[in-house]
Protein backbone atom coordinates (compact mmCIF):
# COMPACT_ATOMS: atom_id res chain seq x y z
CA UNK A 1 0.00 0.00 0.00
CA UNK A 2 1.54 3.16 -0.66
CA UNK A 3 0.87 6.22 2.27
CA UNK A 4 1.79 9.73 0.91
CA UNK A 5 3.60 11.90 4.04
CA UNK A 6 4.05 15.85 3.63
CA UNK A 7 5.50 18.04 6.37
CA UNK A 8 8.26 20.79 6.00
CA UNK A 9 10.12 18.99 8.95
CA UNK A 10 12.70 16.76 7.25
CA UNK A 11 13.92 14.73 10.22
CA UNK A 12 10.25 14.58 10.90
CA UNK A 13 9.33 12.83 7.66
CA UNK A 14 12.47 10.43 7.51
CA UNK A 15 11.35 9.01 11.06
CA UNK A 16 7.95 7.99 9.55
CA UNK A 17 9.33 7.49 6.01
CA UNK A 18 11.60 4.59 8.03
CA UNK A 19 9.26 3.32 10.29
CA UNK A 20 6.16 3.25 7.73
CA UNK A 21 9.00 1.14 5.00
CA UNK A 22 9.60 -0.73 7.87
CA UNK A 23 5.86 -2.21 8.18
CA UNK A 24 5.78 -2.89 4.32
CA UNK A 25 4.40 -0.03 3.27
CA UNK A 26 5.52 2.04 0.06
CA UNK A 27 5.80 5.75 1.57
CA UNK A 28 5.80 9.15 -0.92
CA UNK A 29 6.97 11.84 0.53
CA UNK A 30 6.91 16.21 0.03
CA UNK A 31 7.45 19.22 1.81
CA UNK A 32 4.46 21.78 1.38
CA UNK A 33 1.21 21.53 0.01
CA UNK A 34 1.32 22.22 -3.78
CA UNK A 35 3.56 18.94 -3.44
CA UNK A 36 0.65 16.85 -1.50
CA UNK A 37 -1.44 18.15 -4.36
CA UNK A 38 0.41 16.83 -7.44
CA UNK A 39 1.03 13.74 -5.29
CA UNK A 40 -2.16 12.57 -3.75
CA UNK A 41 -3.39 12.39 -7.94
CA UNK A 42 -1.54 9.28 -7.98
CA UNK A 43 -4.30 6.49 -7.69
CA UNK A 44 -1.90 4.22 -5.70
CA UNK A 45 -1.90 6.17 -3.00
CA UNK A 46 -4.35 4.87 -0.59
CA UNK A 47 -3.80 7.25 2.60
CA UNK A 48 -2.08 10.64 3.19
CA UNK A 49 -0.17 11.90 6.52
CA UNK A 50 -0.69 15.68 6.22
CA UNK A 51 0.94 18.36 7.86
CA UNK A 52 -1.26 21.52 8.68
CA UNK A 53 1.67 24.22 8.88
CA UNK A 54 3.34 24.01 5.84
CA UNK A 55 5.11 26.83 2.88
CA UNK A 56 3.31 27.53 -0.15
CA UNK A 57 -0.03 25.91 1.06
CA UNK A 58 -1.23 25.10 4.47
CA UNK A 59 -2.58 21.57 5.17
CA UNK A 60 -6.13 22.86 5.79
CA UNK A 61 -6.16 24.03 2.46
CA UNK A 62 -4.45 21.39 0.70
CA UNK A 63 -6.99 18.76 2.14
CA UNK A 64 -9.79 20.36 1.02
CA UNK A 65 -8.62 20.92 -2.32
CA UNK A 66 -7.58 17.12 -2.29
CA UNK A 67 -11.35 16.42 -1.38
CA UNK A 68 -11.97 17.57 -4.56
CA UNK A 69 -10.92 14.66 -6.40
CA UNK A 70 -10.09 11.79 -3.81
CA UNK A 71 -11.85 10.22 -0.76
CA UNK A 72 -8.93 8.65 0.50
CA UNK A 73 -8.44 8.96 4.35
CA UNK A 74 -5.93 12.00 5.20
CA UNK A 75 -4.19 12.09 8.85
CA UNK A 76 -3.35 15.68 9.52
CA UNK A 77 -0.62 16.76 11.92
CA UNK A 78 -0.40 19.67 13.59
CA UNK A 79 1.30 21.09 16.86
CA UNK A 80 -1.64 22.97 17.83
CA UNK A 81 -3.97 21.01 20.26
CA UNK A 82 -7.46 23.22 20.37
CA UNK A 83 -10.87 21.44 19.89
CA UNK A 84 -11.69 24.50 17.16
CA UNK A 85 -8.48 23.47 15.08
CA UNK A 86 -9.27 19.98 14.79
CA UNK A 87 -13.23 20.58 14.39
CA UNK A 88 -11.67 22.69 11.05
CA UNK A 89 -10.02 20.02 10.31
CA UNK A 90 -12.79 17.39 10.01
CA UNK A 91 -14.61 20.28 7.95
CA UNK A 92 -12.06 20.73 5.09
CA UNK A 93 -12.23 16.78 4.98
CA UNK A 94 -10.12 15.02 7.35
CA UNK A 95 -10.29 11.51 8.36
CA UNK A 96 -8.10 11.63 11.59
CA UNK A 97 -5.79 14.11 13.90
CA UNK A 98 -2.51 13.58 15.36
CA UNK A 99 -1.00 16.46 17.99
CA UNK A 100 2.72 16.59 17.66
CA UNK A 101 4.68 15.56 19.37
CA UNK A 102 3.53 11.97 19.07
CA UNK A 103 3.92 8.55 19.57
CA UNK A 104 5.03 6.61 15.85
CA UNK A 105 3.01 3.91 17.56
CA UNK A 106 -0.51 5.49 17.48
CA UNK A 107 0.68 6.98 14.31
CA UNK A 108 1.10 3.89 12.63
CA UNK A 109 -2.39 2.25 14.96
CA UNK A 110 -4.17 4.79 13.40
CA UNK A 111 -3.15 4.30 9.66
CA UNK A 112 -3.96 0.59 10.27
CA UNK A 113 -7.62 1.05 11.19
CA UNK A 114 -7.99 3.63 8.85
CA UNK A 115 -6.64 1.14 6.11
CA UNK A 116 -8.96 -1.49 7.22
CA UNK A 117 -11.82 0.51 7.26
CA UNK A 118 -11.48 1.28 3.59
CA UNK A 119 -9.87 -2.41 2.11
CA UNK A 120 -12.59 -4.64 4.31
CA UNK A 121 -13.08 -8.11 1.91
CA UNK A 122 -15.81 -7.58 -0.16
CA UNK A 123 -17.31 -11.47 1.16
CA UNK A 124 -18.09 -9.50 4.10
CA UNK A 125 -20.63 -7.09 3.87
CA UNK A 126 -23.45 -6.46 1.42
CA UNK A 127 -22.84 -4.90 -2.06
CA UNK A 128 -25.69 -2.31 -1.71
CA UNK A 129 -27.56 -0.53 1.65
CA UNK A 130 -30.31 0.97 0.91
CA UNK A 131 -32.77 2.91 3.69
CA UNK A 132 -35.45 5.52 2.21
CA UNK A 133 -33.40 7.67 -0.20
CA UNK A 134 -30.16 6.94 0.68
CA UNK A 135 -28.19 4.48 -0.88
CA UNK A 136 -24.95 3.09 -0.53
CA UNK A 137 -22.40 0.93 -2.88
CA UNK A 138 -20.11 -0.63 -0.47
CA UNK A 139 -18.21 -2.25 -3.19
CA UNK A 140 -17.21 1.56 -4.66
CA UNK A 141 -17.71 3.37 -1.61
CA UNK A 142 -19.75 6.12 -3.35
CA UNK A 143 -23.16 7.30 -1.32
CA UNK A 144 -26.25 8.51 -3.38
CA UNK A 145 -29.26 10.42 -2.20
CA UNK A 146 -32.24 9.78 -4.40
CA UNK A 147 -30.09 8.11 -6.62
CA UNK A 148 -27.73 11.28 -6.99
CA UNK A 149 -23.89 10.79 -5.93
CA UNK A 150 -23.27 12.37 -2.99
CA UNK A 151 -19.71 13.08 -1.82
CA UNK A 152 -18.48 11.76 1.27
CA UNK A 153 -15.14 11.60 3.04
CA UNK A 154 -14.07 7.89 3.62
CA UNK A 155 -14.92 8.31 7.88
CA UNK A 156 -17.82 10.32 6.89
CA UNK A 157 -18.91 6.75 5.06
CA UNK A 158 -17.64 5.03 7.92
CA UNK A 159 -20.31 6.39 9.90
CA UNK A 160 -23.06 6.27 7.64
CA UNK A 161 -22.11 2.39 6.78
CA UNK A 162 -22.29 1.62 10.56
CA UNK A 163 -25.67 3.79 11.72
CA UNK A 164 -27.31 2.01 8.24
CA UNK A 165 -26.14 -1.48 9.07
CA UNK A 166 -27.48 -0.91 12.82
CA UNK A 167 -30.54 0.96 12.14
CA UNK A 168 -32.89 1.83 14.78
CA UNK A 169 -29.87 1.25 17.21
CA UNK A 170 -29.22 4.07 19.17
CA UNK A 171 -25.63 4.36 20.18
CA UNK A 172 -23.76 6.43 22.55
CA UNK A 173 -20.90 8.86 21.39
CA UNK A 174 -18.04 6.65 23.06
CA UNK A 175 -19.95 3.44 21.43
CA UNK A 176 -19.81 5.40 17.85
CA UNK A 177 -16.28 6.52 18.59
CA UNK A 178 -14.89 3.29 19.95
CA UNK A 179 -16.83 1.25 16.85
CA UNK A 180 -15.54 3.42 14.06
CA UNK A 181 -12.45 4.63 14.99
CA UNK A 182 -11.14 1.69 16.20
CA UNK A 183 -8.90 3.49 18.95
CA UNK A 184 -9.67 5.27 21.79
CA UNK A 185 -10.84 8.94 21.34
CA UNK A 186 -12.81 9.61 24.18
CA UNK A 187 -10.92 13.21 24.55
CA UNK A 188 -11.99 14.22 21.30
CA UNK A 189 -15.78 13.24 20.89
CA UNK A 190 -16.89 16.19 19.28
CA UNK A 191 -15.49 14.59 16.52
CA UNK A 192 -18.30 12.72 15.82
CA UNK A 193 -20.26 15.27 16.22
CA UNK A 194 -18.63 17.28 13.35
CA UNK A 195 -19.00 14.25 10.94
CA UNK A 196 -22.60 13.96 12.52
CA UNK A 197 -23.60 17.44 11.22
CA UNK A 198 -21.83 16.95 7.61
CA UNK A 199 -23.38 13.89 7.28
CA UNK A 200 -26.89 15.74 7.53
CA UNK A 201 -25.68 18.33 5.61
CA UNK A 202 -25.21 16.08 2.68
CA UNK A 203 -27.59 13.15 2.87
CA UNK A 204 -30.60 15.09 4.73
CA UNK A 205 -33.06 16.86 2.15
CA UNK A 206 -33.31 19.51 5.16
CA UNK A 207 -30.60 19.01 7.69
CA UNK A 208 -32.62 20.91 10.43
CA UNK A 209 -34.86 18.67 10.51
CA UNK A 210 -33.57 15.14 9.09
CA UNK A 211 -35.30 11.94 8.21
CA UNK A 212 -32.44 9.35 9.15
CA UNK A 213 -29.90 10.35 11.26
CA UNK A 214 -31.91 11.28 14.21
CA UNK A 215 -30.29 11.99 17.78
CA UNK A 216 -31.74 10.34 20.90
CA UNK A 217 -31.22 13.65 23.17
CA UNK A 218 -29.56 12.20 26.27
CA UNK A 219 -28.47 9.01 24.46
CA UNK A 220 -26.09 8.79 21.31
CA UNK A 221 -27.15 8.79 17.48
CA UNK A 222 -29.07 6.03 15.43
CA UNK A 223 -30.29 5.94 11.69
CA UNK A 224 -34.04 5.59 11.46
CA UNK A 225 -35.65 3.22 9.18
Amino acid sequence: MKILVVDDEALLVKGIRFNLQNDGYDVVTGSNGLEALELARDPAVRLIVLDIMMPQMDGLTACAKIREFSDVPIILLTAKADDIDKLIGFDNGADDYLTKPFNILELKARIRALLRRTARPKEERPNILTIGSITLDLDARNAYRSGVLVDLTAREFDVAEFLMRNANRVFSREALLDSIWAYEYRSDIRTLDVHIRRLREKLEEDPAKPKYIMTKWGVGYYFKK
